[in-house]
């Protein structure tokens, strides 16, 4: 059952994602564009998931496990530190530039655009790239190395 809600659960997703235009680079471009012609519909499919997200994290802060019996493990950081902050300015510099953020891109993908599987590869490579950097950073760390 978990999977089967799961799968259905992405697939929601994604069909959310191709009907607010969200897999369109060209769209999501126009609404970052904020000198030139700004398109400003994205805004209310983020608001629209802001709201979403915000009522869900109300009710699941008052459970212990899921709808399906699962355990909950919600975050618990509200640190803002220079890992975050570089992070979020890569993921912002990765979205400007390809007019793609991690989940329209799968969409996309899935649909055959080789843009998207150029970004979903770029991606993942930025992924094992950090978890090679992270580790060495955490064994030097340990083994009292300079870092």
């Amino acid at each position: 059952m978990h999977r089967f809600s799961e799968i259905m659960i992405g697939l929601l997703f994604g069909w959310g994602l191709l009907i607010s235009g969200m897999t369109d680079p060209g769209k999501v471009l126009g609404f970052l564009d904020l000198a030139g012609n700004w398109d400003p519909s994205l805004a209310f499919v983020m608001g629209g998931a802001v709201l979403v997200g915000v009522m869900g994290f109300a009710v699941a802060r008052k459970r212990t496990t899921s709808f399906l019996g699962a355990a909950m493990h919600l975050p618990t950081a509200r640190d803002i530190d220079r890992r975050l902050i570089i992070g979020a300015l890569t993921f912002g510099a990765g979205w400007g530039l390809a007019g793609f953020c991690p989940g329209p891109a799968l969409v996309t993908m899935g649909a055959g655009e080789p843009k998207a599987l150029l970004f979903v590869a770029s991606m993942i490579a930025g992924m094992l790239l950090f978890k090679f950097l992270d580790r060495r950073r955490k064994t030097q760390a340990t083994d009292g190395s300079i870092i």
